[in-house]
């Protein structure tokens, strides 16, 4: 059987690292900055693009290589870019598109230090971004549109306000209006969704989240499609010679790799943002039991979510497994589980919220999310605290929101442990 046809099980576990014969069956960590060549020549074709090797691991490392052909086989693209954060691969795949006096256009509920990325820093580059309710009618969300835009930015998961994305909508605008679908895939990860079969052209990635999914490394991933048409007139960085590297035409010379490469030499070499080794090997070590632990977090999310939105005590549970759920038919048609992330809200509001967080015992308040350990946390005070109230309800954010992280622990344990917390208030 072809490695092509690997189910997405065995891919997490076998692509990327494939040792030859004497060599170690676990992907080594390259800490080596340099690597030897043979003549002057040698190095001289791979600065000019001429040639595949590693010339410094500010651009490329033998580690973080096969981790990043491992992300591209599970995602289904033809390349992959690992970066130092995921904030860091969202803000090069607009990048590597968009230039000052440009214009793209973003869901309005995304993770809160996303939204402050593009309406702050991006438009401190000179890059307009318009945040928009991705629920709009197609027609609607055409209005938006504007002659410099440049792409749609959107999550498979909203960060936290849950909602589930419309792939068909999203992707049909995107075509019509001749710019790629950017999709932010962390809270599904490729086991649960693979935006790019469902017509997105680019797919990035916090790996720090599920991917690592034990806390340990801070990273970011963008993988290509392949699929986009960069030669529509648009976008002439891909079809005009980049004068840094001696005329290299990314589209003529790299065909449809041309966007992973262009960010890789033009943005990973200027800005010098690359994941490191360690931190390549561990996301790598993740992976492997990826399919493994989504599993378990999906099963333990929807039985605290049936658990909390069956308490008395709980105003209001947002979780796309559940019925009640305003996007659950979409959810099915879209992911194979929900995730491991959840949102409720209390009875009194984000007084009795902040009491209950402070009476749990197993579950940790910390920012972060998606690991093996269940967290809780309170995004309007913490990850969205930059955005006035306006755009924290445009996000999903409520006042009452608190988010919770649902570990791999057995559910029992979890379940006890809200149970005795919400006794308290």
């Amino acid at each position: 059987m072809s490695k092509e046809k690997w189910s997405l099980e065995t891919k997490t576990i076998q692509c990327g690292w494939q040792p030859k014969n004497g060599e170690p069956r676990v992907l080594p960590i390259y800490q080596s900055t340099t690597y030897r060549y043979d003549t002057a020549a040698d190095v001289a074709k791979l600065f000019d693009l001429e040639a595949e090797g590693h010339m410094y691991s500010r651009i490329s490392n033998p580690t973080c290589d096969a981790y990043e052909k491992k992300m591209a086989a599970l995602e289904g693209g033809v390349g992959a870019l690992a970066t130092s954060s995921g904030q860091n691969a969202s803000t090069i795949a607009i990048t590597n598109i968009a230039s000052s006096g440009d214009h793209f256009i973003a869901a309005g509920a995304l993770y809160g230090g996303t939204v402050a990325l593009f309406t702050n820093t991006l438009k401190k580059m000179g890059i307009e971004t318009t945040l928009v309710d991705a629920e709009l009618p197609l027609e609607e969300l055409k209005k938006y549109f504007k002659p410099n835009t440049k792409a749609i930015f959107a999550e498979t998961i909203a960060n936290p306000a849950m909602d589930i994305l419309d792939f068909e909508k999203l992707s049909t605008l995107a075509k019509e209006m001749g710019v790629p679908l950017i999709v932010d895939n962390t809270f599904a990860t490729p086991y649960l969704c693979q935006p790019l079969k469902l017509g997105a052209d680019i797919v990035v990635h916090s790996s720090t989240k599920y991917i690592d999914g034990h806390a340990t490394s801070v990273g970011g991933v963008i993988i290509d499609g392949g699929t986009f048409d960069w030669c529509n007139g648009k976008f002439p960085e891909f079809t005009e010679p980049d004068k840094s590297y001696h005329g290299v035409i990314y589209t003529r010379d790299f065909g449809n790799q041309a966007f992973i490469i262009k960010a890789r030499v033009q943005w990973i070499r200027d800005l010098g943002s690359y994941l490191s080794p360690m931190n390549a090997f561990l996301s790598n070590l993740g992976l492997e039991t990826l399919h493994v632990r989504m599993d378990r977090h999906c099963e333990n999310a929807q039985k605290l979510a049936e658990f909390l939105e069956n308490h008395p005590k709980i105003s209001w549970v947002k979780y796309p497994g559940l019925e009640s759920h305003k996007h659950f038919q979409r959810a099915k048609k879209y992911l194979k589980g929900c995730s491991g992330v959840l949102t409720f809200g209390v009875k009194g509001g984000s007084q009795e919220g902040e009491k209950l967080m402070n009476s749990l015992e197993l579950a940790a308040i910390v920012v972060h999310v998606a690991d093996v350990r269940t967290s809780v946390l309170h995004p309007a005070s913490m990850t969205h605290r930059q955005l006035s109230s306006e755009e924290q309800i445009a996000a999903g954010v409520s006042p009452d929101l608190i988010r919770v992280s649902v570990g791999i622990e057995n559910i029992k344990d979890i379940i006890s442990d809200f149970n005795q917390a919400l006794e308290k208030i």
